[in-house]
């Protein structure tokens, strides 16, 4: 694995929204796809502004008593904590992941542009299959 990037193994296109986008459109995209863990929230040149999640909405939105409607994602997106370089290698990429506790990072581009998502558990799975598998101690006996 020494020699894959960060860029190998990111999840490419994350799902996106524009910062004048509603909190109702991120909502959508919640309630339409179980998958979707966070909305990136980009500028109109794909530049990396914030991240919206389940969370952000009910703290920033609904326990607010505001209209999802009326409420821009730039109002209520929050900075990443932490980005990576798309060329940095995945050994460290994952070191990182691990060293923050943190389960997906966005992988942004010189200039903030957002490319993918490096996901903690997609890593995880890649290393697994890249590990041999281990040996039978006796050959001659039968593992039940």
């Amino acid at each position: 694995m020494s020699d894959e990037t960060v860029r190998d193994a990111m999840v490419p296109e994350p799902t996106t929204l524009r910062v004048d986008d509603s909190a109702q459109e991120a909502g959508k995209c919640f309630a339409e796809r179980e998958d979707v863990r966070a909305v990136f929230v980009v500028e109109e040149d794909g530049r990396l502004v914030g991240v919206i999640t389940r969370k952000t909405l009910v703290r920033e939105v609904v326990a607010a008593g505001k209209d999802p409607r009326e409420v821009r994602l730039r109002e209520i997106a929050e900075p990443p904590l932490f980005t990576l370089d798309p060329v940095m290698s995945l050994d460290d990429g994952f070191h990182q992941l691990e060293e923050r506790d943190f389960e997906r990072v966005p992988v942004v581009e010189q200039g903030g542009r957002l490319v993918g998502v490096l996901s903690r558990a997609v890593v995880q799975r890649r290393l697994a299959e890249d590990e041999p598998p281990e040996l039978d101690p006796d050959p001659g006996s039968v593992l039940l």
